[in-house]
């Protein structure tokens, strides 16, 4: 079956955070969002289908999720991925921020040193500062364009005592696909200092044609035991809004350490409509994806050639993986305030500023491209427009 990317989707009047909340993050609702990790295409239908046949039935009282919930993860997996998961090792959470929250109350102490590799996804800092850990900062280097991890200097804030270190793979917002050979020198360095790693592999399905995710588990497997891997359909399928993800705990004694903080909180029961999602779209999704992939890599070559031929005072940082691009603005010789607000006033584009990102953020925006090809190519000529007015 061939689905239509190009279909435009009134997302307006939804409560729609993206589009509907434009006035509060923005100070605007003149402006195209493109800023909020979500798609601004339709969910497939194989899933909307799904939901409305369970949504049939005349009672929604309490649920629970059946084997086939757990299996088609670990058949999706295996084939997508190459990665093994034993059903028994699939934890639910009500989304990967509420579990990294979790993780971080399960594994770890107040005052204990959490480190993270900015400029990284900001829940990451809230999720150890909220929770009175302290935090480390291990930060990317941006080498020929191209981000790399900074392993002398991981290896230095190690020796200082590091518990536990929150990882992206891939990563966002750089957009990197770690290499095997970056993630095996990655995780040698945490089992030689006993680092506990979370790994937020939220986005591992949207890789980009001509790249590969490599679960760490798989890649590490001597050290999968300490390594906790979370994992959702939010992102790949676009079904943020039913909170429904997994965390992978291969080792048995964090699993039942984990299930009994989330038996503490009475957050283990699931949303009846998220489980039905989840058991579609992995048992489905596999050409839709596909082509999902082939279309956001076409968004990507175009805001790649138009910056390249038409706004070159810009740079996007290659991307690898996700729908989110990293854009150096620093060329325009604006200031941080003076850009967010070129952006919002001038060209009328919500993106994210980088500097949420902190450590590496500054100069940078973050451009959401899950969207009808018409909406890049209308925000890329808004862009070159408002620029050329600068008179650089």
């Amino acid at each position: 079956m061939e689905y239509n990317f190009d279909q435009p989707v009134n997302r307006e009047n939804s409560n729609c955070l993206k589009f509907d909340d434009r006035q509060r993050f923005f100070g605007s609702t003149d402006l195209i969002p493109m800023w909020v990790a979500d798609m601004d295409f339709q969910t497939p239908p194989f899933i909307i289908d799904a939901i409305k046949k369970r949504a049939g039935h005349p009672v929604y009282g309490y649920s629970f999720r059946p084997e086939e919930y757990y299996s088609s993860i670990s058949s999706w997996y295996k084939r997508r991925q190459g990665w093994m998961i034993r059903e028994s090792e699939i934890c639910f959470s009500p989304g990967v921020v509420p579990a990294l929250n979790m993780l971080i109350q399960t594994f770890s102490s107040e005052n204990d040193r959490i480190l993270i590799q900015p400029p990284v996804y900001n829940p990451f800092f809230s999720a150890i500062e909220n929770n009175k850990r302290q935090l480390v900062i291990n930060q990317l280097i941006l080498e020929n364009g191209r981000y790399r991890m900074d392993l002398d200097d991981l290896e230095e804030k190690f020796e200082t005592g590091v518990k536990m270190l929150l990882f992206s793979s891939p990563h966002n917002p750089v957009s990197r696909a770690w290499t095997e050979d970056e993630l095996i020198d990655f995780a040698k360095l945490c089992k030689k200092y006993n680092v506990l790693i979370v790994s937020d592999e939220i986005h591992g399905d949207l890789v980009l044609p001509g790249h590969k995710h490599n679960p760490l588990s798989v890649v590490f497997e001597e050290y999968k035991d300490n390594i906790i891997s979370c994992i959702a359909p939010s992102k790949t399928f676009n079904l943020a809004g039913l909170a429904t993800s997994s965390v992978i705990i291969p080792d048995e004694k964090k699993r039942e350490q984990f299930m009994n903080i989330l038996d503490r909180m009475k957050l283990g029961m699931g949303n009846l409509f998220g489980i039905t999602a989840s058991i579609a779209a992995y048992n489905n999704g596999d050409e839709w994806l596909d082509q999902l992939l082939e279309y956001v890599k076409g968004n990507v070559d175009y805001v790649d050639y138009f910056i390249k031929t038409r706004i070159p005072h810009l740079k996007l940082i290659a991307p690898e993986a996700t729908y989110l691009l990293w854009i150096d603005f620093r060329g325009l010789g604006l200031g941080n305030d003076e850009l967010k607000d070129f952006l919002i006033y001038n060209a009328k584009l919500g993106f994210n500023d980088g500097r949420i990102y902190r450590d590496g953020g500054e100069g940078f925006f973050r451009m959401n491209v899950a969207c009808p090809r018409e909406t890049v190519e209308t925000a890329m000529k808004r862009l070159e427009s408002s620029i050329n007015s600068l008179n650089l």
